[in-house]
């Protein structure tokens, strides 16, 4: 699937340095500095296409835009994937409530998507890949995992072993109790009679009478959530044999640090032996009004009607950026209010024939994200930037710093 257009991300002056950067890793639970490369490969998950965009997404696909612009300003390459769930038990479920064609409604809600990702000025993936596209690749991956002896079925049902991986749980770091409490949340069987684990995990679905299925060596049926991914970075990333890991980066929110991440890691290691991700680095979840912001509880904030109701988008990146992207944010409308503001006076201080210094603030900018995306740090140093030029301080080019927050943050004024 084509992704959204391509971005002009300008080239910050040689004069500013930039260093390695530092995340936290899920796995390693701690903050790591990601070892220097010429070429780096991120795995972002993408959406299931029944409810976008809302600001959780807007949140998740910032944080690793971030990633990739501070990476792509240290002179490296990015190879960035991202995959579309655009077959699973949720879009079936939407579109029978509806009465659409789920195939119709799966469009719908990507096209809207990539109007989103367009508006908020996110770098488009080198590769955007359904999986009912890439059907045939996640069939290869599930035979894979067969031959390996790391399958049984269940009924006409494949599932995999996870401890055929003996990593496994090392990525989340989570109880046996508080494992099977999350994937019986979020969409895993550990009840299903038959089952050898409580936590084995589906990886063939066989088709179901008036359900959607694709021909296999194993019979008719459609794949499990994470041998999905896993099969698409695997492909799309190419990984370099003679490195320990198969990606730099595997990223997404922290609702699939369990049992997504870990079931995907997993089976990776079973077909190719490698470990899947150097790092695992996750973005908060997004609240509104006391609660997580969620389809499920259907309190939604989508990027789409904020926009078009004269709300700019670069205020949107500007709101969540003034917040840890790890930590989770309660939404309200006085953090968008402020957002605005700020973007308009920070436009406006662009514009004047003098300016304050520049250098510093983009230096400043440089260092708080190259710690962990400290974005409010970056922040808070632009607005003492504001201040000074608003006190009449002079020196600086506004059009170079115009172009550094574009490049590192995405603020294309």
């Amino acid at each position: 699937m084509r992704a959204w257009p391509d971005l002009y991300i300008p080239q910050l002056h040689s004069r500013f340095q930039v260093p390695e950067l530092a995340l936290f890793n899920t796995a390693a639970q701690k903050v790591e500095t990601l070892p220097k490369k010429s070429h780096y490969r991120m795995y972002v998950c993408g959406i299931t296409p029944y409810d976008a965009t809302h600001l959780g997404h807007a949140a998740t696909y910032l944080t690793f835009d971030l990633i990739n612009r501070f990476l792509r300003a240290t002179g490296a390459r990015v190879d960035f994937v991202q995959n579309i769930t655009d077959i699973d038990d949720p879009l079936l479920e939407r579109a029978h409530r509806d009465g659409v064609d789920w195939k119709d409604l799966a469009q719908s809600q990507v096209d809207l998507f990539m109007g989103d990702m367009t508006d908020l000025h996110i770098i488009p993936p080198k590769d955007y890949i359904g999986v009912v596209e890439a059907m045939p690749l996640v069939v290869d991956a599930v035979q894979k995992l067969r031959d390996a002896g790391t399958t049984y079925e269940v009924g006409s049902d494949i599932y995999y072993r996870v401890h055929s991986d003996s990593e496994f749980g090392e990525r989340s770091h989570y109880s046996q109790e508080k494992m099977l409490e999350i994937f019986a949340e979020r969409g895993g069987d550990p009840k299903k009679p038959g089952k050898e684990d409580p936590l084995d995990a589906l990886v063939w679905l066989s088709q179901r009478g008036g359900e959607p299925g694709w021909p296999s060596p194993f019979g008719a049926g459609r794949p499990g959530w994470h041998i999905e991914c896993c099969a698409i970075a695997l492909h799309y990333l190419s990984p370099d044999a003679n490195d320990e890991y198969a990606i730099d980066i595997q990223g997404g929110g922290s609702d699939l640090v369990f049992p997504h991440h870990e079931m995907s890691a997993a089976q990776s290691r079973s077909i190719n032996s490698q470990k899947f991700a150097r790092s695992y680095v996750h973005a908060g979840m997004i609240g509104l009004d006391g609660e997580k912001m969620s389809k499920s509880l259907g309190n939604l904030v989508f990027v789409s009607k904020l926009i078009s109701s004269g709300v700019n988008p670069a205020a949107i990146r500007w709101a969540l950026m003034g917040h840890p992207y790890a930590a989770d944010l309660m939404w309200t409308g006085s953090l968008l209010a402020q957002a605005s503001v700020d973007i308009d006076r920070l436009q406006l201080n662009l514009a004047r024939m003098e300016v304050a210094p520049t250098d510093d603030v983009i230096t400043e900018v440089i260092a708080a994200l190259s710690q962990n995306l400290d974005t409010p740090r970056a922040l808070a140093a632009i607005k003492r930037w504001m201040e000074s030029t608003e006190s009449g301080a002079t020196g600086g080019v506004a059009g170079e710093l115009s172009r550094a927050l574009d490049t590192l943050l995405g603020i294309a004024l």
